[in-house]
């Protein structure tokens, strides 16, 4: 009992931190691309993407607390909107991770899992654009509104797949020191696998 409890406090204090990170990040960080409602900023998925190691609860809070990161960084309600897509995406992705955590041992399919992630990601920000250009919000050409799309579609992919593997990365580093939920159980998994094969 008091193992959980300590573990709910830990599992909090991360959350915290990450959402922390996830306001800060897009203030500080220098290597940062605008394009009317288009923003790249290295490493701004990283810390929503960082808790779905954890838990689908952790990412929904840390997904919240990175949107409005963005609302007090970037003056462009285009940009929040985006962020917020982060809510739908990255929860299933926990929701995903958490059924399957062998994936994080599985250098091939977690990356098929990255892709497919990343279009979902891309896909539900390009949506959020058109419908906000189509519903007479901002004035823009249909030409530019198309090469607009195209560059949050594929420049938003690519994004994606680049921060979900930085996070992948860390939280791999990270689980050496402390448990994060998805490495134990990935860890319980192939131990399970390892001990069926020997029988």
């Amino acid at each position: 009992m008091a193992q959980t409890k300590k573990a709910k406090v830990r599992n909090l204090i991360i959350a915290a931190m990450l959402t922390a990170l996830g306001i800060l990040i897009p203030m500080i960080m220098p290597a940062k691309i605008i394009i009317g409602p288009a923003s790249f900023t290295l490493a701004s998925h990283v810390p929503v993407m960082a808790a779905m190691f954890f838990s689908p609860l952790m990412t929904t809070f840390v997904a919240l607390g990175t949107t409005l990161g963005f609302m007090i960084s970037i003056p462009v309600p285009t940009i929040w909107l985006r962020a917020l897509m982060h809510l739908p995406v990255m929860t299933v992705g926990a929701y995903v991770l958490k059924k399957h955590p062998e994936l994080v041992h599985q250098k091939v399919k977690i990356q098929i899992f990255n892709f497919i992630l990343g279009i979902f990601h891309a896909g539900l920000e390009t949506l959020v654009v058109y419908v906000f250009y189509s519903l007479g919000f901002a004035n823009i050409d249909q030409a530019a509104l198309l090469n607009l799309l195209l560059l949050i579609g594929f420049g938003g992919l690519v994004h994606s797949m680049i921060d979900f593997n930085l996070a992948l990365g860390l939280c791999n580093v990270l689980s050496k020191a402390f448990p994060i939920d998805i490495f134990d159980k990935a860890k319980g998994f192939l131990n399970k696998k390892k001990v069926k094969a020997e029988i």
